[in-house]
């Protein structure tokens, strides 16, 4: 093999929210544990987010766990898998308050209890009125639980490699995984890195599409590693669109506007959801308002000289609750799209967000790739948390700030279970003779070419594609011709070349590896479009109007070997509650 080695107890891919507090769960717990991030771990995306982490606590107003579960159910399109979404929502209140007495700075009610803000699809009662579910830090929450947990995974000695790019799993010849394969960006070394098990929580893949509210670094890096293992891409179709990224910058502008009372307008000055949802109206569910925000735009009651976007209005609010509740959008709004929110309203257009689907997991973290008969076949050695995975909590579309509670809920929950697994498992597994082939040969073949087009030209085409064919709105033949398109910007990733050899750090090969990544992801999720002939949560086709659970209630399984397509049913039964039986969906 002739690459150096080391050994972990446990190597964790990625050092967001997942990944750092199921580090944390293991380092507490005394284990040797290893988290690779392509970033300092502070600015993993997580910090981008900040509308807040929804938990039924209460402290607002009355609510329950189970009206949550019920929100995410709807919020999902009947896609989401009940026993997780039960276990998700049970946990809530818990890993909050965990994350409370680990010193997240929430914002506090004048009794001393956090506060909790409205978010889009929240709800009392089964959908009866809104509720204030989201437990917020201003509008940075992620920022501040990113600190928090990196601040007490120092405290409990958890070992970072930061500034590195881990390439690929490594399989023994019985399928069970024993470690990765990495490459430090800095050096261009190459590293193998032996454990007794392996937690992807390398998050999303959003940098597929032009305009995204993703961090550059959200390539998909844990998807492509699965998918080169054999393992199947679950649910990839599904993208969601966030209703509010700035016009012409992608920047996210949180759904705690709205939450805290900010209203959307179209060129006509109307609020124009109170059409789309009577009930719920600018805090229905993301996917209903992107669209309808898009439907405003194609019929030509857009803003601006394109009439390409509209406007979200919070000027009413007051500078106080802005300067107290938004303070981060205000900046934001003033440095991206040029307005001081505090007298002007902020151009905004649905922005590619978040995706759905991903690695298939159980809500124990574990990896299952579906084999034979057993739709739950477990990957030895191999777990999956946070955006990378798809438990599936989200379903067809995600509900609004349960973005972080994934994290903090499904990453304790690994962390435990792979606890489990090292007491039962004490001892690394024997490496394969061929462990580092294939990272080397693709290492090999980047630099090795001497020509070939670039890797910006080929990264352009495919978020070109991507984002023309799959977007808010698809169609058949939109998606027939963007297959076949993705399929030749595929073909042309394996014959790029990196022009500038002489570039620093490496960053011209970081930069290739990604694009085989996002390939992957790509074409998954073209394909799995192309063959689910609905329309459901965020995938939205004009020439199937309507949700069919009689033939689509199910998850799709893209594998890249022979680029084909399998699936599994949904699970409706929650573990210890009456199932919520598809149905209507309305706000």
């Amino acid at each position: 093999m002739g690459l150096s080695r080391q050994k972990y107890d446990v190597v964790i891919v990625g050092g967001g929210g997942s990944g750092l507090r199921a580090a944390l769960q293991l380092s507490e717990a005394g284990h040797h544990v290893a988290v690779f991030s392509k970033v300092f771990p502070t600015r993993s995306h997580t910090v981008a987010a900040q509308g807040g982490i929804s938990a039924s606590l209460g402290n607002m107003q009355e609510d329950h766990w189970l009206w949550h579960m019920y929100d995410t159910i709807k919020g999902s399109d009947y896609l989401g898998d009940q026993d997780a979404i039960e276990f998700m929502c049970r946990k809530a209140s818990e890993v909050v308050y965990e994350l409370e007495h680990y010193g997240m700075p929430f914002d506090r009610n004048a009794d001393g209890t956090i506060y909790q803000r409205p978010f889009g699809g929240h709800s009392q009662n089964f959908g009866e009125r809104p509720v204030q579910r989201a437990c917020a830090a201003a509008d940075r929450t992620g920022h501040a639980m990113l600190h928090t947990l990196y601040q007490r995974n120092v405290s409990a000695h958890c070992h970072f490699f930061v500034e590195w790019m881990v390439l690929d799993l490594i399989r023994d010849y019985e399928g069970v995984v024993v470690g990765v394969v990495a490459l430090e960006m800095e050096t261009g070394d190459t590293v193998v890195f032996q454990a007794k098990a392996t937690v992807l929580a390398t998050g999303g893949a959003g940098r597929i599409f032009q305009s995204s509210t993703n961090a550059f670094i959200n390539t998909g890096d844990g998807l492509g590693m699965a998918a080169r293992a054999g393992i199947p891409l679950e649910d990839m179709e599904f993208w969601q669109f966030h209703p509010t990224g700035v016009a012409g910058a992608g920047i996210l502008i949180t759904e705690g506007v709205r939450g805290e009372g900010g209203i959307l307008l179209n060129a006509n000055g109307e609020r124009f959801m109170e059409r789309y949802a009577p009930h719920m109206k600018d805090l229905a569910s993301r996917d209903v308002v992107s669209r309808a925000m898009d439907q405003e735009i194609k019929e030509g009651r857009g803003v601006g000289p394109e009439k390409d976007h509209v406007l979200l209005k919070l000027d009413h609010l007051g500078v106080e609750v802005i300067q107290k509740r938004l303070p981060g959008i205000r900046e934001i709004a003033i440095k991206f799209a040029h307005v001081d929110p505090v007298r002007e309203p902020i151009p905004v257009v649905p922005t590619c967000h978040y995706q759905m689907g991903g690695i298939p997991t159980n809500y124990y973290g574990q990896v299952v790739a579906p084999k034979g008969d057993n739709p739950a076949e477990v990957v030895p050695g191999l777990y999956a948390i946070g955006e990378c995975a798809c438990v599936s909590v989200h379903g067809a579309n995600r509900l609004g700030t349960n973005s972080l509670l994934d994290l903090l809920v499904f990453g304790k929950s690994a962390g435990d279970h792979v606890a489990g697994w090292l007491a039962t498992n004490p001892q690394h597994r024997d490496l394969p003779g061929d462990a580092a082939d294939q990272s080397v040969a693709r290492l090999s073949r980047i630099d090795k070419a001497q020509s070939g087009e670039s890797v910006a030209a080929v990264s352009a085409s495919m978020r070109k594609v991507v984002q023309h064919h799959a977007g808010v709105f698809r169609t058949g033949p939109l998606l027939e011709e963007g297959v076949v398109k993705i399929s030749e910007v595929v073909d042309r990733v394996h014959c790029t070349a990196i022009q500038d050899k002489s570039r620093v750090f490496n960053t011209a090969r970081i930069e290739a590896l990604e694009l085989e990544n996002m390939a992957i992801v790509a074409q998954a999720t073209l394909v799995s479009a192309l063959a689910r002939q609905e329309s459901r949560g965020a995938h939205a086709r004009d020439d199937f109007r309507e949700r069919d659970d009689k033939n689509w209630l199910k998850h799709s399984l893209w594998y890249l070997e022979e680029n084909r397509l399998e699936y599994k049913p949904v699970n409706l039964q929650p573990l210890t509650v009456e199932s919520f039986e598809p149905k209507v969906r309305v706000y």
